[in-house]
């Protein structure tokens, strides 16, 4: 016969019939509206699935026919229930975290803002706050996410969609700015000086009058491009613009030792890892000394992490590494190269990367007390040029 309906969750045994007439009592159980299934041959013997509720008709059938029956299986639900009942507290505590689990699940863990620029995130979260999107608030209680993203464009200025896209517990904000134009600064009235005293190699006006030409000697404060256009009766006062460039001349005083010294890593090195608790930290591996002269120790820590939640607990490795000191000698040649080469970084690094050395003259060297001494003169080409506010009286 087939296997009934929902036999899992009614309950059935596997029965072990042995005795004089088996087939009898297959018969006879057959004939009593009994529904058995999976009949086959065991031993001296029948094998035989039957529902538990059918299981007390048998013994009439069994006295009947004379044989005798043994259970070898129990299957369903009321039989693991039955199991679940003798350990109820591991029933409960299995019910207790399967509710947890299903409210952590239903609960928002970790919110994150995307494709904000010019908006701070804060104040992405804050408004999405104030529409009931938060950590720890509960899925179901959140309204729907076209009503969220409306909501919040309204809130925060300068959004044109936002849009909310909840994976598992987490939850991403993705937004579009607006455009906005481009805001030019506001520039006054003013005038192009001179920084320095320098001699005029360049001059481009672009807006403004020019007031020096190329080869003009200038010094600190001459006006190179006028913000004052006309004369005394029509004057116009603009913002002057351009570039201007001049030769203007540095001196430095340079010292350069010729003994360097310097260190490196010779490539030894000993790990120590220990076990981070809290405050303390207990070693694991690494025990003994490293037997180095010379060592410089690095920390790195590895702690363990849940989403954004930093954990008291993890490892740390201490990697002490050898190094060595090293001592050179210069000669004099290379100690001057060397300070020139200082010399020049400082002129680009001041003046800017494009100023160009037109020339270099050592007007003083000596070399005293382990050191070499120069007084050198620089002539540079450099924008020269700087700005002077109109004041109107």
């Amino acid at each position: 016969m087939k296997e009934p309906p929902l036999s899992s969750l009614r309950g059935f045994v596997t029965l072990h019939v042995t005795g004089p007439q088996v087939e009898t009592f297959i018969n006879a159980v057959t004939g009593a509206g009994i529904v058995i299934w999976d009949v086959r041959p065991a031993g001296d013997g029948a094998s035989l699935n039957l529902l538990l509720d059918d299981f007390f008709s048998l013994r009439p059938l069994l006295k009947k026919t004379g044989c005798r029956m043994h259970v070898t299986a129990r299957n369903g639900i009321p039989f693991r229930a039955a199991r679940l009942w003798k350990r109820k507290f591991f029933a409960a505590g299995l019910l207790i975290f399967g509710v947890g689990l299903l409210l952590l699940s239903s609960m928002v863990w970790s919110i994150k803002v995307e494709g904000n620029t010019r908006i701070p995130t804060e104040d992405i979260l804050e408004a999405a706050r104030k529409e009931g999107v938060y950590p720890f608030q509960w899925i179901w209680r959140m309204e729907e996410s076209d009503k969220l993203s409306r909501e919040l464009t309204t809130l925060v200025p300068g959004l044109t969609w936002a849009g909310f896209h909840r994976t598992g517990t987490s939850i991403t904000i993705q937004v579009v700015e607006a455009d906005r134009p481009e805001t030019k600064p506001l520039l006054s009235q003013r005038h192009l000086i001179s920084r320095t005293d320098a001699v005029v190699t360049e001059i481009y006006a672009e807006q403004g009058r020019p007031v020096v030409s190329r080869n003009s000697r200038v010094k600190k404060g001459d006006i190179l491009i006028s913000g004052v256009l006309g004369d005394e009766e029509n004057r116009e006062l603009v913002v002057a613009k351009g570039d201007v460039k001049g030769l203007v001349w540095h001196e430095y005083n340079l010292e350069v030792p010729l003994k360097r010294t310097g260190s490196s890593y010779t490539g030894e090195r000993k790990d120590r890892t220990y076990l981070v608790l809290g405050k303390w930290a207990v070693q694991l591996w690494g025990y003994g000394d490293s037997g180095f002269e010379k060592s410089r120790t690095l920390t790195e820590p590895d702690m363990l992490s849940w989403r954004s939640f930093q954990l008291p607990l993890g490892l740390m490795t201490e990697k002490e590494m050898e190094i060595k000191y090293t001592a050179e000698m210069l000669t004099p040649e290379a100690a001057r190269e060397e300070g020139l080469t200082r010399a020049k970084s400082d002129i680009f690094a001041r003046y800017g990367a494009d100023s160009v050395i037109k020339s270099q003259k050592i007007l003083h060297e000596k070399k005293e007390n382990g050191k070499v001494y120069m007084k050198v003169l620089f002539e540079v080409e450099e924008r020269i040029a700087e700005e002077l506010p109109i004041v109107n009286n």
